[in-house]
């Protein structure tokens, strides 16, 4: 969410900021709807404040008058007047006031300066790890799990509907294995906070991460208006909404893992086979807050954290600086890491990265104080996956199968699967 603040005085760097992310048509008019809204409500708050005072003012006249034996019949109805003119003008700057916290829910954030404006073909690639296994005679990922028994899709369709899978024996196994490896990196040494949240959230908190009410229709939602989570992300960086911290205490780090549910993925017949497009899957999310001059080094920090993953997963893999028109609703900037699966000869997000500067801050109403007796600023939020497990076991399978049908097990991973090799 904006500071109300930006439509009079950086309405530019709004309207700049749509035009960048491609968003121009359909938002413009809503930043113009906006800064009508604000001018309006300025008008009706100076004009409730002059009536109030005119009518303190004609209750005090109307007091000496009584003590003074004279009329003040006239006065009275003035008074009554101007109170029913007050009461009219509150209830309309109520109604605006409503309106334009609901319009700037819809307008996303600024990007970064460094973020190159245009759709996903601007997109740019900003480092590369490993090479990339050559795709010849490599089997994609369904076939290499369907003949180790590790996926199991036809009942997972037949118990939960068409986008699920059930994990079978080994497969069940390399879940948990990437869990406690992903987990153990992440807290031990990456030094983050480790957290099991709640998977189900209420509309405030999905409105404090914007999912919220821009991606609704895309949210499962239950009869009592609470949601499951689309990530770890939504329940871990509202754990300190409505709240100050020290600033002494910045940047702080939250690890979590959790199921993820989303009602879009797998729509239209898209990469249906596999795992690579589910309503439900496995992630583990990383989340910092910062302070306002150090987000830029700490989204460095918690894409290194990823990085380090796919590394010892021996995973070759891609880092992509998004454009502003492939950038998320909420996010300024966001950094895609894609890791390589020959199977499919493609590369796969496996993780997302992005700074929020005090965009979910000032919806979750999350701050921090400087220093003591310092007034209180937003905290800038960030998180990434540390990683999305479907595609990273995607790419694990087709990088790492042998010519035999089986699948060599990095060195990092072997201590938690307790084998060298899925076979």
């Amino acid at each position: 969410m904006h500071d109300l603040r930006m439509l009079r005085e950086q309405i530019d760097v709004l309207r700049d900021a749509v035009r960048r992310r491609g968003a121009g048509d359909a938002l413009l008019p809503v930043i113009a709807r906006g800064e009508s809204l604000d001018r309006e409500r300025r008008a009706l708050i100076a004009s409730v404040e002059e009536k109030k005072a005119e009518r303190n003012a004609t209750s005090q006249e109307v007091a000496r008058r009584k003590r003074a034996k004279e009329d003040a019949d006239e006065l009275i109805a003035r008074g009554r007047a101007l109170g029913d003119a007050i009461a009219g003008e509150e209830a309309r700057l109520a109604d605006v006031e409503r309106a334009l916290q609901q319009l700037l829910l819809e307008v996303p954030n600024v990007p970064l300066a460094d973020v190159p404006a245009g759709g996903e073909e601007h997109n740019v690639i900003v480092k590369t790890w490993g090479t990339p296994r050559d795709s010849t005679g490599v089997k994609p990922h369904w076939d290499v799990m369907a003949a180790l028994g590790m996926l199991d899709q036809e009942r997972a369709a037949k118990i939960s509907g068409s986008g699920f899978v059930v994990y079978r024996g080994r497969g069940s196994r390399l879940v948990r294995a990437l869990l406690q490896l992903f987990m153990d990196t992440h807290v031990t040494e990456h030094g983050y906070d480790e957290v099991w949240p709640p998977q189900l959230v209420t509309r405030t908190t999905m409105t404090g991460t914007g999912q919220l009410p821009k991606f609704e229709d895309d949210a499962y939602a239950t009869r009592d208006d609470m949601f499951l989570i689309p990530t770890a992300e939504v329940p871990v960086t509202n754990l300190y909404r409505d709240e100050i911290l020290d600033g002494a205490a910045l940047p702080m780090a939250f690890v979590a893992y959790s199921r993820c549910f989303r009602r879009e993925a797998g729509s239209a017949g898209k990469d249906t086979r596999g795992v690579l497009r589910t309503h439900e899957f496995d992630k583990v999310e990383l989340v910092r807050y910062a302070a306002q001059d150090d987000s830029d080094a700490q989204l460095e920090a918690l894409t290194r954290h990823a990085e380090t993953l796919l590394e010892r997963l021996e995973l070759p893999y891609r880092r992509k600086l998004l454009a502003a028109g492939d950038t998320g609703f909420s996010s300024a900037k966001t950094y895609d890491l894609e890791a390589w699966a020959p199977g499919v000869g493609a590369w796969l997000e496996v993780s997302s990265c992005s700074t929020f500067t005090d965009f979910q801050a000032r919806r979750a109403n999350i701050r921090y104080r400087p220093a003591p007796g310092e007034k209180p600023r937003f905290v800038h939020t960030l998180n990434g996956s540390g990683l999305a497990f479907p595609r990273t076991i995607a790419c694990l399978l087709e990088t790492h199968q042998q010519p035999d049908g089986s699948v060599a097990i990095p060195a990092a991973l072997r201590p938690y699967l307790g084998t060298d090799r899925l076979a």
